[in-house]
C-alpha cells in the first residue's frame, strides 16, 4: 500500500528550484504573502508560493493555494499523520478515496472539506476547460514531506 515518500523536488513553473522566502514579507512577526500566483508545481497541482516551514517560522502549520488545470489529476497519495483542510474557491473536484480509491465524492466551489490522516486518495478536475482554485491548509510545516504516493490496486 505505501511506496516510498512523493519527491521533495518542486519546481518553478519553468522547471527552476525557487526559493520561497523572496515571496513573504516579515515586519515582525507577522509574514505576509501577497497576490498568491501559480509559482511552482509538484504531483500534477500547480501552487502559489503558500506559508510553510519554507519561508516562515512555522513549525506545525502550511497553507497554499493550489491550482488544478483542467482536466488535471492529482496522483492517488496519502497524507501520513497530518491533517488536511480545503475551502474550495472555483471549480469542482472528485475525489476518489478509500481502499482501492473505489469510493467517490465531488466538491465545488464554496464547499470545505477534511480528509482524514492516512486516508487513499486522487484528486480530479471535474471539468475539461476550467482551472480548480482552493485554499489547502495542512497540519505539517513541511507541505510535501509526509506525503506518499498510494498504489490504487494494491487493496
Amino acid at each position: 500500500m505505501f511506496r516510498d515518500r512523493m519527491s521533495e523536488e518542486e519546481l518553478t513553473l519553468n522547471g527552476e528550484q525557487t526559493n520561497l522566502k523572496k515571496y513573504v514579507e516579515d515586519v515582525g512577526g507577522i509574514h505576509g504573502l501577497r497576490e498568491v500566483h501559480k509559482v511552482r508545481g509538484w504531483n500534477n497541482i500547480q501552487y502559489g508560493a503558500g506559508l510553510s516551514a519554507k519561508n516562515t517560522p512555522s513549525t506545525k502549520l502550511s497553507m497554499n493555494k493550489a491550482f488544478i488545470p483542467p482536466g488535471g489529476i492529482a496522483k492517488a497519495h496519502i497524507h501520513v499523520d497530518f491533517d488536511v483542510m480545503v475551502f474550495l474557491l472555483k471549480g469542482s473536484v472528485r475525489h476518489e478515496f478509500g481502499p482501492g480509491c473505489r469510493n467517490s465524492v465531488v466538491h465545488s466551489a464554496g464547499d470545505m472539506f477534511y480528509i482524514e490522516p492516512g486516508l487513499p486518495h486522487e484528486v480530479f478536475n471535474c471539468s475539461e476547460t476550467d482551472w480548480v482554485e482552493a485554499i489547502v491548509s495542512r497540519s505539517d510545516a513541511t507541505e510535501w514531506q509526509n506525503i506518499v504516493p498510494y498504489d490504487r490496486e494494491s487493496e
